[in-house]
């Protein structure tokens, strides 16, 4: 089946609500819905005078018909936003003049919630078809319940409280999800926070007009409770040499079977695969690049089982033991 509707940056199955591979899961492939994040030009005298290019997500039938739709620009007074950042977004900074509209949001990942202990113990928020959004250029996570109600939330200002002011500022994040049950860390929010710029309404000498004024030069990735916003795990590179993990927008992560994480360093074209401990124990770098040869950046990557692919045969696995930089040399041409 085939749909033209704007899509942008993703879209999910119910029952697979994570996108990627766990025990017990398997992706449904024909006659169920799909939940598509797409864009829709709106003009929102609450938001701004200027046209919006409009978050919106739709979920549509097996054959094409919109079962559920729904529009950020109709809920801007949930996501948390102060009063000075409805100020900034109401100005337009970030209008594209050749698209003639202003990406506001910048919606990047839409997922379904998908089953989980919390929704198990009682908290509706949490509802398996509940979905997680976020919004790169706000530095805001949510969950928008079926009602078209945010229900949840994470940003913009970690400021909000003592666990979010601990937990430290989130900036232009992408993928964040709910670890799926089976996993290690099933409940959990994990998410890749990018760094870089993004934010409304935290002026500064570097950003006096409040735009993209929170701003970070390296990239972690962060599990945190979703209920408590306690930090239960971190990968980022420590210190001074923190920029030699970084990449300021696409990527995302994902947690193995075999309790390790598998990192999408997207800007870099890099995937590699982290214990708890912060090991690296596997590593690939894209060597696909685009056509001018200026990137072989990775949106997102997943690692699937080898079962998924019958039709090739089981590789064999070996270890890769990392050069000693300090003596790796590359022959003369």
């Amino acid at each position: 089946m085939i749909w033209s509707a704007r899509q942008h940056h993703d879209w999910q199955r119910p029952g697979y609500a994570a996108g990627y591979a766990a025990p017990g899961i398997q992706p449904a492939i024909t006659n169920t819905p799909t939940l598509v994040l797409a864009h829709s030009n709106v003009i929102n005298p609450q938001i701004g005078d200027r046209r919006l290019e409009d978050d919106r997500l739709i979920e549509v039938s097996w054959d094409g018909k919109i079962l559920w739709d729904w529009h950020a620009s109709d809920h801007a007074d949930e996501f948390g936003f102060s009063t000075d950042a409805r100020s900034v977004i109401r100005q337009g900074l970030g209008f594209n003049r050749a698209r003639d509209s202003d990406d506001w949001l910048h919606i990047n990942a839409a997922a379904y919630v998908g089953p989980n202990h919390w929704f198990d113990e009682g908290d509706a928020r949490f509802a398996p078809d509940n979905i997680i959004i976020s919004s790169r250029e706000a530095s805001v996570m949510a969950i928008v319940a079926r009602s078209g109600k945010i229900v949840w939330r994470m940003g913009p200002d970690y400021r909000e409280s003592d666990a979010l002011r601990k937990l430290g500022q989130i900036i232009g994040q992408h993928n964040p999800h709910i670890i799926p049950k089976g996993l290690a860390g099933a409940g959990n929010l994990l998410v890749f926070d990018n760094g870089g710029t993004s934010g409304y309404g935290f002026p500064n000498p570097a950003a006096p007009d409040g735009r993209d004024s929170l701003r970070r030069g390296s990239s972690r990735v962060v599990e945190v409770n979703p209920v408590t916003f306690e930090k239960v795990w971190e990968y980022a590179v420590a210190g001074q040499e923190s920029y030699r993990f970084y990449s300021h927008y696409v990527s995302g992560a994902q947690r193995l079977a075999n309790g390790n994480t598998m990192i999408t360093e997207g800007a870099d074209g890099r995937i590699f695969e982290v214990t708890t401990g912060g090991e690296v124990v596997w590593e690939y770098v894209s060597p696909y690049f685009t056509q001018n040869g200026t990137s072989n950046r990775v949106y997102r990557a997943y690692r699937v089982p080898y079962d998924w692919i019958p039709q090739l045969p089981r590789p064999a696995e070996r270890a890769v033991v990392p050069p000693n930089v300090r003596e790796f040399r590359v022959a003369p041409q």
